[in-house]
């Protein structure tokens, strides 16, 4: 099966790079963006950006927007699946199956440690004040993402207000992300169509993605190795916190379009109110951990995991819970990247269907901008509100929570980063280090 699958992915039009690497070398990279990947999506793109496409160039400009473009359609985490497809695009279903799992594991490792810390103390001001550092330099990395994406994808006064629609759609009006998908799509496949207006354009030669049958196999067996260990646990476990877990989140995994933040929407009243395994104050706590740790933010299941399975059967049980969480959030992002990947190249090669993926990849641009500004806020205030104007949400600061110290580091990030070009590692080193002596110097928390 997986021999096939390679095959399959030799037959795909490699990017025309001027390095192709080594699986060692790709697998030291995926290591270093699952050490670094700090900051939610944003960040998270930005440095695979910076560093797949800028840095190695293992990937063309237009493969990369296009792939990530097709992993905002997924539900789950869109950073991981953007991974596992570049792995997945330079050394076939090993490649993508190590640089998902390098994604994942190093923050996954650090949220587990840290939601054991949780539990048996209650608090983790240690980390929080070595964090402080990080959230501003990663702030940075997000606008820098922003403006790297921004310019490369709005070519087009159309695609800026499509860009603009999104923005405001999403943050304002809580509009459901994967409308804005649809409305992007539909709008780009129309101009599109509007564009030919009858021609005929010349296609490239694209190989043909897997045939239906090879499809089907792909998709079997990932929903084996998905919902296999889930079933025993079903069938054999005294715990039935596990298996309410392997469900619950298993469910999301369909579902929950738009990344961790679309998790939380979708989660946040079933924890709390019907499942009754945290309270509130819980999940914003878990949210902070996820975002001051590497690693995508849906390891915020993670922590909900543990704590539901260690306050019904100590440590060992809270590992088992987080265990069960993870396999049940990221292994059905392998099954979509398997499955879906190969057509991308094709999907990207016809002109009404590209048209529909430059007006996503737009519209991704003002999901990005909306993550920044709610990351800008929660980073540089201690408290924010969301105030409802009739249909409109204003995410409103309290101004005298602004945090002086982030401000000071967040300045700092921006002269490094902007003006000097230190590279993200030394401009996260240096202002962790400034941030932890900040928060002890001016008294604490």
């Amino acid at each position: 099966m997986v021999n096939e699958q390679n095959t399959q992915t030799e037959q795909q039009a490699p990017d025309q790079t001027n390095t192709v690497p080594s699986l060692r070398e790709a697998s030291e990279l995926w290591g270093k963006v699952g050490l670094l990947s700090f900051g939610g999506p944003a960040a998270q793109i930005a440095l695979m950006h910076q560093l797949i496409v800028e840095q190695k160039r293992w990937m063309q400009e237009k493969s990369f927007l296009n792939a990530l473009s097709f992993c905002m359609l997924l539900p789950g985490p869109e950073a991981m699946q953007l991974a596992t497809f570049a792995g997945w695009r330079l050394h076939g279903v090993l490649g993508g199956l190590i640089a998902g799992l390098l994604f994942v594991l190093p923050g996954a490792l650090v949220i587990l440690a840290l939601a054991m810390v949780y539990a048996l103390a209650g608090d983790v001001p240690l980390v929080q004040a070595l964090f402080l550092g990080v959230k501003a330099a990663v702030l940075i990395v997000v606008v820098e993402s922003l403006l790297r994406i921004g310019k490369r994808t709005l070519k087009a006064h159309a695609l800026k207000v499509v860009a603009a629609l999104a923005f405001i759609g999403i943050f304002f009006f809580n509009v459901p992300y994967p409308l804005i998908v649809l409305a992007a799509a539909m709008f780009g496949f129309m101009r599109a169509a509007a564009n030919l207006n009858g021609k005929v354009e010349a296609q490239p030669v694209i190989s043909k993605p897997q045939k239906l049958t090879g499809l089907l196999r792909t998709v079997a067996l990932w929903l084996m190795i998905w919902w296999g260990p889930l079933l025993l646990i079903a069938q054999f476990s005294d715990h039935a916190v596990l298996n309410q877990l392997g469900q619950f989140f298993s469910r999301l995994a369909v579902v929950t379009f738009g990344g961790a933040y679309a998790v939380l929407a979708y989660m946040g009243q079933d924890v709390v109110n019907h499942w009754g395994w945290l309270s509130a104050g819980e999940m914003m706590d878990g949210l902070g951990l996820a975002e001051t740790t590497p690693g995508p933010l849906i390891l915020v299941t993670e922590f909900v995991g543990f704590l539901a399975a260690f306050r019904e059967g100590g440590l060992g049980l809270g590992i088992a819970g987080a265990i069960v969480t993870l396999w049940a959030t990221f292994v059905p992002c392998f099954l979509w990247i398997f499955a879906g990947a190969p057509y991308i190249d094709w999907i990207s090669a016809q002109p009404r269907l590209k048209g529909a993926l430059e007006a996503i990849s737009a519209a991704v641009v003002g999901v990005i901008l909306n993550l920044t500004m709610w990351f800008a806020l929660h980073v540089l205030f201690e408290k924010v509100a969301a105030k409802q104007f009739g249909p409109m949400t204003l995410w409103t600061p309290q101004f005298n929570t602004l945090d002086w110290r982030v401000v000071v580091l967040t300045a700092l990030c921006g002269f490094l980063a902007f003006k000097r070009h230190w590279p993200i590692v030394q401009v996260l080193g240096l202002s962790s280090l400034l941030g932890t002596a900040l928060v002890y110097l001016s008294g604490g928390l």
